[in-house]
C-alpha cells in the first residue's frame, strides 16, 4: 500500500514540490502543473501531456526535450481542471499553438476539451487528442470509446518529438493522430493500488487468479483468470495484442513492457523474454523497446503490452534523441534557451463582481451557508463515497467532493464578504469546486452552480418558480458539457427526479423549500436505484457487469448534498 505521506488531501501538492525541487534543470511549475525550465523557439508548436497524478514517469516526468513542453498536474486518478490546463498550455505557447493530450477518460476529456475552447478564446491555436490505445475497454467498432493507458507514451512521444523537429501544428496534430491509431495494449493486474491514507486497496484480486483488461485509475479488469506462468502471460499479451494489428501495417514495430508500480523489473524482463521471442517468431522487427515503469497506477501490481506499428516517419520519432527528469534517449543538443520564472504565467481575473442588491446579497449569504454544510457531509462521507466509486471506478470520487465543496466553500465566503448576489455566489463556488475537485464530477458541479447562479442573477429574491426554473438550468448544462442521458449510471439520474419533484411541486403551489424538502426522497431512491442500471458512458463503462448491484457515486452524493441544504430549512433554521 502507499504508505508514505503526510496530509493525504495534499499529497499531490507535496509530491510537487518534491519533483520540482530534484528537477530544477528540467522543469518550473506554474498553476496547475509543470513547464520546461527554459524558454522553447519562438514559433515552436508545443505538446501538454495531462491527467491525474499517481502515474509517474506519466506525466509531469517527460517533461523536457524530445518530449513534451508541459504537464498539467491533477489530484491522484482525477483530471485536472479546464483552467489548469490552460494555464499550463498559456506557459508552454510561444507562438506556435499547443497540442494538449490525455488518455481518453470523461473527465480528462471534459476539462481539456473546455480549455481548448479557452485558450481558443483568446488567441492560441489549441488542439485536443485523446488516446485509445486500450484493447480490453471496448470493441474493434468502437475504439472511439477505449481507455488510454500505457500507449499514452508512444503517443505522447511521437507528437512531441515532431514538435521538437519543427513540424507546425498540424504536423504535429497529424502524427499524434498516426501515432494513436497504430497503437495497441493489454494488460493484467495481481493486485489492485491504494490512495494515499486508505486503508484498503481500490480493489483485490483473488488468490492464484490475475485481472485482465485493467485500468491506470486504479480500476480492476474485466476478467479473471487463472495466474499464468511468465511465458504463459507473455504468451497472451503478445497474442491479444498482435490480433488488433491495424490495417495496411507493416512488420517494424516499437514496443513497451510496463510495470504499473509493484512489479519488480526482473519479472518484466522474464516476461520480457518470452514476448520479444513470440514477436520475432511472428515475422516483427522490433525496435528500441522499452521494459520499465512509464505509466504506472500508484502501487498496483502488474504489467501491460504496447505495440505501435511503425512507419518512416513513426519511427524516426520514436527513435529521436530526448532528455526528461525520467526518461532519457541518444544525445539531446546542448540547449541554449533562457530559463523561465516560475511566474510565466499570470492568472486571468476579474475582480469586480456584477452589482447586487441588499435582497440578493441576503440569498447569497444563504448559498454560503448551504455550502459549508455540503463541505462538512462530504467529509464525513468520503470514505464512504471512496469506496463506492471503486467498485467500477478509481476510487477518488469522495475525495473529489470533498476538495470541491471546500473551495466552493471558501470562495462562496469571499463572495459574499465582497457584497455579492446570488449568482455571484454560485458563479466563484462553481469556479473554485471545478478548478479544485478536477475530474468528470468537479467540472460537472462547476457548470450546475454557474448555470443556477445564471438564472438566479444578483438583484432580488427569487420566486417559486425561478428557483424550480434555475434548478432546471443547473440539470440542462450538465447534459449539454457530460453528454450523458438519464439511465447511464451517473448523477443525472438523481438530479432529474429531484429537479422534477419541484417542478411538480411548485406548480401545484408549493413553496420552494417543501418542495425541495420533500423532493429528497425522491432523490434519495433515485440515487439508490442506480445500483440496477449499467453504465453506459464514461471510463466505467468496461466495468459494467461488476458495478451491477452497487449505485452511482455521483448519484449518491447528489442526493446526499440536497438532503444537507434540506437539513438548513428545518434543523437549523435557515431560509433564503
Amino acid at each position: 500500500m502507499t504508505k508514505l505521506f503526510n496530509d493525504p488531501s495534499s499529497f499531490m501538492e507535496d509530491m510537487l514540490d518534491g519533483f520540482l525541487d530534484a528537477n530544477a534543470r528540467y522543469v518550473v511549475g506554474v498553476p496547475g502543473g509543470v513547464v520546461r525550465a527554459t524558454e522553447t523557439p519562438q514559433g515552436k508548436a508545443a505538446v501538454v501531456v495531462g491527467g491525474g497524478s499517481g502515474h509517474y514517469p506519466a506525466f509531469c516526468g517527460v517533461v523536457g526535450r524530445g518530449f513534451a513542453d508541459g504537464a498539467v498536474v491533477g489530484n491522484i486518478f482525477t483530471s485536472p481542471s479546464a483552467d489548469d490546463a490552460a494555464s499550463v498550455a498559456r506557459a508552454a505557447d510561444n507562438g506556435g499553438g499547443v497540442l494538449l493530450t490525455t488518455g481518453n477518460y470523461a473527465g480528462d476529456v471534459m476539462n481539456f476539451g473546455l480549455a481548448v475552447q479557452k485558450l481558443r478564446s483568446e488567441g492560441i491555436d489549441a488542439r485536443y487528442l485523446a488516446v485509445t490505445d486500450d484493447i480490453a475497454s471496448a470493441p474493434k467498432d468502437q475504439i472511439a470509446k477505449r481507455r488510454g493507458i500505457a500507449g499514452d507514451f508512444t503517443v505522447f512521444r511521437c507528437a512531441s518529438a515532431a514538435a521538437d523537429s519543427g513540424y507546425d501544428m498540424d504536423g504535429v496534430e497529424r502524427v499524434g493522430i498516426a501515432a494513436n491509431d497504430a497503437t495497441r495494449t493489454l494488460g493484467v493486474a495481481f493486485d489492485g493500488c491504494t490512495m494515499p491514507g486508505a486503508a484498503d486497496p481500490l480493489f483485490t484480486v483473488a488468490q492464484g487468479t490475475m485481472d485482465l483488461g485493467l485500468g491506470i485509475h486504479g480500476e480492476p479488469g474485466v476478467s479473471s483468470h487463472a495466474m499464468p506462468t511468465a511465458s504463459e502471460l507473455a504468451e497472451l499479451l503478445v497474442d491479444g495484442v498482435l490480433a488488433e494489428k491495424p490495417a495496411g501495417s507493416g512488420n517494424r514495430i516499437a514496443v513497451i513492457l510496463n510495470g504499473l508500480g509493484r512489479t519488480k523489473y526482473e519479472e518484466l524482463f522474464v516476461v520480457w523474454s518470452g514476448a520479444a521471442a513470440r514477436l520475432r517468431d511472428a515475422g516483427y522487427t522490433i525496435v528500441d523497446p522499452e521494459v520499465g515503469e512509464l505509466v504506472t497506477s500508484l502501487d498496483m501490481a502488474g504489467c501491460s503490452l504496447t505495440v505501435m506499428w511503425l512507419d518512416d516517419e513513426l519511427e524516426r520519432l520514436w527513435t529521436s534523441p530526448a532528455d526528461t527528469p525520467a526518461y532519457r534517449k541518444g544525445i539531446v543538443d546542448a540547449d541554449a534557451g533562457q530559463r523561465r520564472s516560475s511566474d510565466a504565467v499570470a492568472a486571468v481575473d476579474d475582480d469586480t463582481l456584477p452589482e447586487s442588491d441588499e435582497s440578493s446579497r441576503g440569498c447569497g449569504t444563504f448559498v454560503a451557508a448551504s455550502l459549508k454544510a455540503l463541505a462538512e457531509r462530504m467529509a464525513d462521507a468520503e470514505d464512504e463515497l471512496g469506496r463506492i466509486d471503486a467498485v467500477a471506478g478509481d476510487g477518488d470520487h469522495g475525495r473529489g467532493m470533498v476538495k470541491g465543496t471546500a473551495a466552493g466553500s471558501k470562495a462562496a465566503d469571499e463572495a459574499v464578504s465582497r457584497r455579492g448576489g446570488a449568482g455571484s455566489v454560485l458563479a466563484a463556488a462553481g469556479s473554485a469546486w471545478a478548478a479544485k475537485a478536477g475530474g468528470t464530477s468537479g467540472v460537472l458541479w462547476g457548470a450546475a452552480l454557474t448555470a443556477i447562479g445564471n438564472r438566479l442573477g444578483n438583484k432580488g429574491t427569487p420566486d417559486d418558480r425561478a428557483v424550480a426554473e434555475a434548478l432546471r438550468a443547473g440539470y440542462d448544462a450538465l447534459t449539454s458539457l457530460g453528454g450523458a442521458a438519464l439511465g447511464d449510471k451517473t448523477m443525472l439520474d438523481a438530479f432529474d427526479p429531484f429537479v422534477g419533484a419541484i417542478e411538480k411541486s411548485v406548480a401545484g403551489g408549493n413553496e420552494w423549500r417543501t418542495a425541495w424538502t420533500d423532493a429528497v426522497v425522491v432523490a434519495r431512491t433515485a440515487a439508490d436505484d442506480t445500483a440496477e442500471l449499467r453504465p453506459r458512458v464514461g471510463r466505467a463503462r468496461p466495468l459494467a457487469e461488476k458495478s451491477v448491484g452497487t449505485p452511482d457515486a455521483g448519484a449518491i452524493s447528489l442526493a446526499m448534498c440536497v438532503a444537507t441544504v434540506a437539513e438548513l430549512f428545518t434543523t437549523r433554521g435557515l431560509r433564503s
